[in-house]
């Protein structure tokens, strides 16, 4: 039998976090059958903060376990080896779509309400970071999103404006002020405050460790075949023929989603992205601030502290261009090219060249719900360029849920 998620080929070429410290994480394979409160499907960074997340809580879900809560992780790849290490991790509150635009789609209200849970959840992120010691190369920074062929400057200066209405930091820049403080040639933009960056790999292995020394257990490789729920639990079985039964479970795989589960209005794109090696040349703006532009498709980019410059784009609609191998250095010329014609103080030599598969939605927000027609099993999928931040808010909604809670943010993302 095949397995319950769709397979795809997740990353081609090497990204500068595979050659990281610190992404060790204990997993081994599961032999015998068990039963668990808790199993959660895939042990990459959307994994790994539903772990850490639901772990921290294990005493105070016993309410609805009637114990501690048992918690398992089983995934078909070692730790952290799906997307996870294909993130440019640009940790940012704002979405895809515009305040402005999101608007139009859903209303107001909603809107106000995901941009502004966004922005908590960075401010979570950062919070969360900082009290555990995690060492993840993380450092808070600000966003510039520049005009481009999809939203002009008169846009970007009114979606400054709703911004600012709901307490958002946002300032608009007109093309003198990008031309005298940034050296770019663009009619606008908006530069925010409370975005972040990291090492997406070492940030996900610390959060499993803790997840394990809080008595979660992480179980690879461990490929689920098949899902069967009922009013009780879940019962998974595995390519061994051992079988997990669960009273919860949770599917945290990324872009292989579950086969069952129908995601309406999302599409699996293909993404480039580049690192350079340490020489480049960087404006000592680029050092606190990360740049993304308002075109399609758009070109995002962002130093790391160790003096590299990472940057990516090139989207396209289709499920498997990213793992044609030739085209990781045609792509990486484009990026290269783009990036120093927009900022001519640049220059860079890649080292690293990777490409991935991409989630994106209409509206630019995950999906974080139930199953369909699956008794106690939750679904996410981090649709959109926000993956890291929609994985912090569904480990917070999902938790909630488990202790019989109510999110009152949880009816955006289904």
């Amino acid at each position: 039998m095949s397995s319950a998620t769709n397979e795809r080929d997740l990353r081609t070429g090497r990204s500068l976090w595979a050659d990281s410290s610190a992404l060790g994480v204990e997993a081994k394979p599961l032999t015998a059958s068990t039963s668990v409160d808790i199993a959660v499907i895939g042990a990459g960074i959307t994994g790994a903060f539903m772990a850490h997340a639901l772990s921290s809580a294990a005493i105070g879900l016993k309410e609805t376990f009637g114990r501690p809560a048992r918690i398992l992780v089983l995934d078909r790849r070692p730790p952290l080896y799906g997307s996870t290490l294909a993130s440019t991790a640009m940790l940012q509150w704002e979405i895809d779509l515009p305040l402005v635009e999101l608007t139009k789609k859903i209303g107001s209200e909603k809107a106000s309400r995901a941009y502004t849970r966004c922005f908590r959840a960075l401010c979570d992120l950062t919070a969360l970071i900082k009290s555990e010691r995690i060492r993840c190369a993380y450092e808070d920074r600000s966003t510039l999103y520049l005009a481009g062929d999809l939203y002009g400057s008169r846009a970007l200066a009114t979606e400054t404006d709703a911004r600012r209405e709901l307490g958002l930091p946002s300032q608009f820049l007109s093309a003198a002020d990008l031309r005298d403080n940034y050296g770019i040639n663009r009619t606008g933009a908006i530069l925010s405050t409370g975005s972040s960056c990291a090492n997406p790999g070492q940030l996900a292995a610390a959060l499993l460790r803790r997840a394990t020394s809080k008595g979660a257990a992480i179980h690879s490789p461990a490929e689920v075949l098949d899902v069967l729920s009922d009013p009780e639990g879940v019962s998974l079985r595995l390519d061994n023929g051992v079988v997990v039964r669960a009273k919860k479970v949770v599917f945290c795989t990324g872009y292989e989603l579950p086969k069952r589960v129908c995601i309406p209005k999302a599409d699996i794109l293909s993404t480039w992205a580049i690192a350079s090696d340490t020489t480049a040349t960087i404006p000592d703006w680029l050092k606190t601030t990360m740049v993304w532009e308002a075109s399609d498709p758009y070109l995002y980019f962002r130093s790391t502290p160790d003096g590299r410059i990472i940057l990516g784009g090139e989207d396209e609609e289709s499920e498997t261009r990213h793992s044609i191998a030739r085209l990781l250095d045609t792509k990486a010329k484009t990026l290269k090219t783009k990036l120093e014609q927009l900022v001519p103080d640049i220059r860079l030599q890649p080292q690293y060249k990777w490409a991935g598969a991409f989630g994106s939605s209409t509206t630019g927000l995950p999906y974080i719900a139930p199953a369909e027609d699956m008794d106690n099993v939750w679904v996410v999928a981090g649709l959109g360029g926000n993956g890291i931040t929609y994985s912090v808010i569904a480990s917070q909604i999902i938790t909630s849920a488990f202790a019989g809670k109510h999110d009152t943010d949880c009816d955006l993302y289904r």
